[in-house]
C-alpha cells in the first residue's frame, strides 16, 4: 500500500466504468456498428465485422500486456480495413448510452475543488479527447477537470507509470504520495498507480471481463462503494 502526510494535491478518475455506471457491452453490436465506417471492403459487412472484433482483442491485449496504446484508426489498420472517420457516427450512437456521467460525480469534483483539490482524469480509451469532452460537456461536470489524459494521445496505457506521470502533469502536480488514483479495476487502476507511489481508491461495482484481467491485483488503500464516499476518504487523508 501506498502512504501519505500533509495532506493531498490532486485526485485522478478513470472514467469507464468508474465515472460511468459499469454495463455490459455486446461486443458483437459494437463491431458491426464500427463496421459501418469501412470503405472500399473486399469483404461483406460481417467479415468486417469479424476482423475489426478480432483487431479489437488485439490491440486491448497490447494494452494490457505492454501498455502500448492504440487509436480508433490503428483498430481499422490491425484489422487490415480502410476507413472513413465520418462514418463513425453509427459507433459513437452505440456507445452512447453507456456514457452518462454518473450523478454522483459533480458534487462530489465540487467538493475536491472546494478543499483546493486538483481534479483530473486519466483514461484507457481508443477515442479522441473530442469525444470524451462532449460527453462531460453534455453532462455539465467539464468545467470541474483540471487536467485531463487520455491515452489515444499518448504513448502508454495504464498501468504504465509513465500515464499515471502523464496525468499529474496534466493537472499540475509533482508528487505521487500526494495523490489518489480512484478506479474499477484492481490491475490497471489500484496496482498501476501504486505502482507510480500515488494512493489507490477502488470502486468495486463493475464486472470486469476475464480476458482484460492483468497479471496483478492490487490492494487497495482504500475501497469506496459509491463515488461519494471518496470525498470522505480524501478528507481522511488530509
Amino acid at each position: 500500500m501506498s502512504s501519505t502526510s500533509g495532506g493531498i494535491d490532486a485526485v485522478i478518475f478513470d472514467w469507464g466504468g468508474t465515472l460511468t455506471r459499469w454495463h455490459d457491452i455486446d461486443f458483437h453490436a459494437e463491431s458491426l456498428a464500427l463496421a459501418q465506417a469501412v470503405v472500399d471492403a473486399e469483404h461483406d459487412l460481417e467479415v468486417s465485422r469479424d476482423l475489426l472484433h478480432r483487431a479489437g482483442s488485439t490491440i486491448w491485449g497490447r494494452s494490457r500486456d505492454h501498455q502500448q496504446s492504440s487509436t480508433v484508426a490503428d483498430l481499422f489498420t490491425e484489422a487490415g480495413l480502410s476507413h472513413d472517420p465520418d462514418l463513425l457516427e453509427a459507433y459513437y450512437a452505440f456507445w452512447e448510452p453507456h456514457t452518462a456521467t454518473d450523478p454522483e460525480v459533480a458534487p462530489l469534483w465540487q467538493g475536491l475543488r472546494d478543499r483546493g483539490i486538483k481534479v483530473g482524469v486519466l483514461s484507457n480509451t481508443i477515442w479522441p479527447r473530442a469525444v470524451h469532452e462532449g460527453y462531460f460537456r453534455r453532462d455539465g461536470v467539464d468545467h470541474l477537470i483540471d487536467g485531463a489524459v487520455y491515452s489515444s494521445e499518448i504513448a502508454w496505457t495504464k498501468p504504465s507509470s509513465r500515464a499515471f506521470g502523464a496525468a499529474m502533469d496534466a493537472v499540475g502536480v509533482s508528487d505521487p504520495a500526494r495523490c489518489v488514483y480512484v478506479g474499477d479495476r484492481l490491475f490497471d487502476d489500484v496496482w498501476g498507480s501504486q505502482n507510480a507511489g500515488l494512493l489507490a481508491i477502488h470502486v468495486p461495482h463493475s464486472a470486469i471481463p476475464v480476458e482484460q484481467v492483468g497479471h496483478t491485483e492490487g490492494e487497495p488503500d482504500a475501497v469506496a462503494h459509491t463515488l461519494s464516499d471518496v470525498l470522505a476518504i480524501v478528507d481522511g487523508w488530509c
